[in-house]
């Protein structure tokens, strides 16, 4: 029964890690508890769209920057 308590702290605290909020963590450690850990899947994957979509977007940032800066020394 060890491994099965192990299994359930390790799959919430990836969740903690990952940055899901406290209603995506329970949503999903429901699904844990109840032996349906395939229908986190949903959940998940839309939580990895947002993370990969704020990542893009912040990297246009980091762009825009690089840009500014190559055109300040540029101008040098």
């Amino acid at each position: 029964m060890a491994e099965a308590h192990d299994t359930y702290n390790s799959i919430y605290q990836n969740l903690i890690d990952a940055g899901c909020d406290e209603n995506i963590t329970e949503n999903c450690m429901s699904f844990v508890g109840n032996g349906r850990i395939v229908d986190m899947l949903p959940i998940l994957t839309k939580q990895r769209k947002c993370l990969l979509d704020s990542v893009h977007k912040v990297q246009k940032q980091i762009d825009c920057l690089d840009y500014l800066i190559y055109k300040l020394k540029k101008q040098k």
